[in-house]
């Protein structure tokens, strides 16, 4: 994670302090279950539990010097866990050898990551409802504002720009839902020992660890919590990304010179470039494109990690260490400055309407196609002759309407009025209030 696309509520999950909290909490409710057990001593338990509140205070008050401990003890033991442990053991005295009783390493680093993946996906999921209500707004305050339609880039037929909103969010709730389901395969609990037989440790402590931390419990964990969770997470991210940069892509088309349809807010003081004083780039949505990339590139590795030697190995810790605070920071950051965008987006209604006229009514053409093989004419014949005075109207040799009033063989099937009547805006938006009751009840 790098400070410029990153927030402090999100980069909070990735510190390190955070992490030894979480690996406490799961020590200590082990224990507790230990002692219900009658595994461990109760009095024992307890002990664990004050001394271990002295060293997380201790972590609140000076989190760097504590980190760096533990680091230090990492330095000589080579090992992460048995670092914390016996930086963790320092707080607690003699009763810290009850402390991972018959667990694992991977045990505490799995739930924990669980744990921290679970908080990420909550912070995710409320950015994604900010987005929402904006994308909601923006679409019911332009649900009528006409524009164009454009497939291949090129003019299509007229939509409004409320529509083209409303379907990106719709995109957005089943993006929602996506991370919602996410987050459950996700939030998963092993503490089963070596190679997850649970020889060592009671199935029992784990259901309760789990309950206490809000995870379900892992049917099989074979020492690891299987990978294939943590895949399927990172490429819901990576599917939420894909759609934060194709709304990113409507707007930086929109905002093209020859377009102006809509554009970012350019505030007071904003300079678009060093050199020409005049631009207005939308730089927000290209900034969002690339964090996009960022977050996909998450992808590959999370599948490639669910293949691990047996029971486990460690090829996928390196990787996950990079691309948990990455992917979900980066995606934090991006959902966060496309709601901004959104709120803020400049919508000129004016422009939409000229660029939908345009061509001269050529947006029309289906219709007068429609019309002609209605009243008789071979489909073919009818393709062809729209055809025809649609090149023209292109050309820009005259309108549309007045190309068409001109030909003797589609004035043979379509009176006057009834091809001027064909040029009616209102047959493409008569259906608007069907699609806005479908995306928003």
């Amino acid at each position: 994670m790098i400070p410029r696309y990153s927030r402090p509520q999100m980069a909070a999950i990735w510190a390190p302090e955070n992490r030894f909290r979480i690996w406490f909490e799961i020590e200590a409710h082990a224990c507790d279950a230990m002692s219900e057990a009658g595994i461990i001593p109760e009095a024992s338990a307890q002990a664990i539990r004050d001394g271990g509140r002295k060293a997380m205070e201790a972590l609140d008050t000076d989190p760097a010097g504590n980190v760096e401990k533990i680091d230090a003890i990492e330095r000589v033991t080579r090992h992460d866990v048995i670092a914390f442990l016996t930086w963790l053991g320092e707080f607690i005295g003699p009763d810290s050898r009850f402390v991972h009783q018959g667990m694992t390493s991977s045990d505490v680093l799995d739930t924990g990551f669980a744990v921290q993946l679970t908080q990420a996906a909550d912070i995710l999921l409320d950015d994604v409802d900010k987005l929402l209500a904006a994308l909601k707004k923006r679409a019911f305050e332009h649900k009528d504002t006409l524009t164009i339609g454009r497939s291949h880039g090129i003019h299509a037929e007229p939509t409004t720009f409320g529509v083209k909103l409303a379907g990106h969010y719709a995109a957005f709730v089943r993006n929602r839902q996506r991370l919602v389901a996410a987050r459950a395969e996700i939030a998963t609990c092993a503490i089963s020992g070596p190679v997850g037989t649970f020889a060592s440790v009671d199935p029992r402590i784990e259901e309760h660890v789990a309950k206490k931390l809000g995870l379900a419990v892992e049917t099989v964990s074979s020492q690891v919590i299987p990978r294939d969770r943590h895949a399927a997470f990172f490429a819901t991210l990576g599917v939420v990304a894909s759609s934060l940069e194709n709304l990113a892509t409507e707007i930086r088309h929109l905002q093209r010179t020859e377009v102006r349809e809509a554009e970012e807010f350019f505030s007071a003081g904003q300079k678009g470039s060093s050199s020409m004083p005049h631009k207005r780039n939308p730089v927000l949505s290209e900034n969002v494109t690339g964090l996009a990339r960022v977050v996909r590139s998450a992808v590959v590795p999370a599948l490639e990690n669910v293949t691990l030697w047996h029971e486990r190995d460690i090829s996928h810790s390196s990787t996950e260490r990079y691309i948990a605070p990455d992917a979900t920071g980066t995606l934090d950051f991006a959902l966060s400055r496309m709601t901004g965008i959104v709120e803020q987006l400049v919508v000129h209604a004016g422009r939409m309407k000229a660029n939908l006229d345009s061509l001269g009514g050529l947006v029309f053409s289906q219709r007068i196609l429609l019309a002609l093989t209605q009243r008789g004419m071979s489909r073919e014949a009818s393709y062809a002759a729209v055809q025809r005075n649609a090149m023209d109207a292109w050309r820009g040799n005259a309108s549309l309407v007045a190309l068409c009033r001109a030909d003797r063989e589609i004035r043979e099937f379509l009176a006057d009025d009834e091809l001027v009547a064909l040029f009616d805006m209102g047959y493409h938006t008569k259906h608007v209030d069907t699609i806005f009751k479908r995306v928003f009840g």
